[in-house]
């Protein structure tokens, strides 16, 4: 199992630490609940150096990034991100990815931990042909999440740059406890906030001076229950090598105007099935569970839990295209009642 920069650092704050996607990694600190909370009215801290980072650079980083994403990476100024997938030939989904442009010809790809091989190959096969080059980072890459309503005036008292100057999704270099980072102000909680990309070298001292200032360790328990409420999409939950991602909510990420790999495919594909939200009126819904509409099966939850915001437990759930309230969802043996909700579960940020 791999670790972490911040491994001793998990450990000396009494993180409880379990294997994700490879890496030792603390579930929790405290409790799940507590460290939500402090994300959602304070500023949480996060360990996310397990994702991947990919350098895309060259005269045609552009023209292999249009073919190889599904979201339009010409809107892309210098200095600003957008949210993409990873299209695959059969109109499905390699991966979901945060895309940012640092420079003209230069990009930077964040993937998820676990598909960090599989995305890598997937980019070289794809990249044959263009004059492009492209770079694994992600052993040399350190990431922190800071979200929360607090985590700008928080991280400010840190760094010389103006960051009441910042916009969502911009990226821009800086100096965080005197040491070199790069700022996004992007995040997967639904909350403002910045995700702090550092050699890893500096990242401890970085948790360290940013736990100090005010901030709440945070664990992978609370950082799916964030997104969870925020109605976010999770990678081989709610988007799959078969997802076809025009018949869910991010179908907006797709731009049918552009060339992309599979697009025929993604576009002749119909949709059989829908992603909802639901809220229960008791009952806490798990990944795999069964949903009802009325008598009859219509779908299965592909991610549940528990909101510490609603207070109850919410699912999202594919679902027959046509299906329709009421519905319910089988819970431990038992089918309850779950009322049809708009997504996201909670307002975003």
């Amino acid at each position: 199992m791999k670790k972490t920069p911040l491994y001793p650092a998990h450990l000396r704050h009494g993180g409880r630490m379990v294997e994700f996607a490879g890496y030792a990694l603390p579930l929790q600190y405290t409790s799940i609940v507590e460290e939500h909370l402090a994300v959602r009215r304070g500023a949480g801290l996060f360990d996310v150096s397990h994702m991947g980072e990919f350098l895309i650079r060259g005269v045609e980083a552009l023209a292999f990034l249009q073919w190889a994403t599904a979201n339009d990476a010409a809107k892309l100024k210098v200095g600003r991100a957008q949210y993409s997938m990873l299209p695959n030939p059969r109109g499905g989904v390699v991966d979901d990815i945060y895309l940012y442009r640092i420079a003209e010809e230069e990009y930077l790809m964040v993937v998820n931990a676990a598909n960090i091989a599989k995305d890598w190959a997937h980019l070289k096969e794809l990249s044959r042909g263009y004059s492009v080059e492209l770079t694994d980072l992600s052993e040399e890459t350190a990431l922190l999440a800071l979200q929360g309503p607090q985590a700008a005036s928080l991280l400010q008292g840190l760094t010389e740059a103006d960051l009441s100057l910042t916009k969502k999704n911009q990226v821009f270099g800086a100096r965080v406890a005197g040491r070199p980072a790069r700022l996004a102000r992007t995040g997967y909680t639904g909350e403002d906030g910045f995700e702090l990309f550092l050699a890893p070298e500096d990242a401890e001292a970085v948790f360290e001076a940013l736990l100090e200032a005010g901030a709440t360790p945070a664990g992978l328990g609370a950082r799916d229950t964030l997104r969870l409420e925020a109605g976010f999409p999770l990678y081989g939950h709610e988007l799959t090598e078969d997802t076809n991602p025009l018949c869910t909510p991010w179908a907006w990420v797709v731009k049918r105007e552009k060339d992309f790999l599979g697009k025929e495919a993604m576009l002749a594909a119909p949709c059989a099935e829908k992603l909802i939200g639901l809220v229960l009126e008791t009952g806490i819904p798990r990944e795999g569970y069964r949903v009802y509409s009325g008598d009859r099966e219509v779908g299965r939850v592909t991610s549940g839990g528990y909101s510490p915001l609603l207070e109850k437990g919410i699912a999202l759930a594919y679902v027959e295209k046509e299906a329709a309230e009421p519905f319910l969802v089988e819970v431990r043996g038992r089918k309850v009642g779950a009322s049809l909700s708009p997504l996201p579960f909670v307002p975003l940020k």
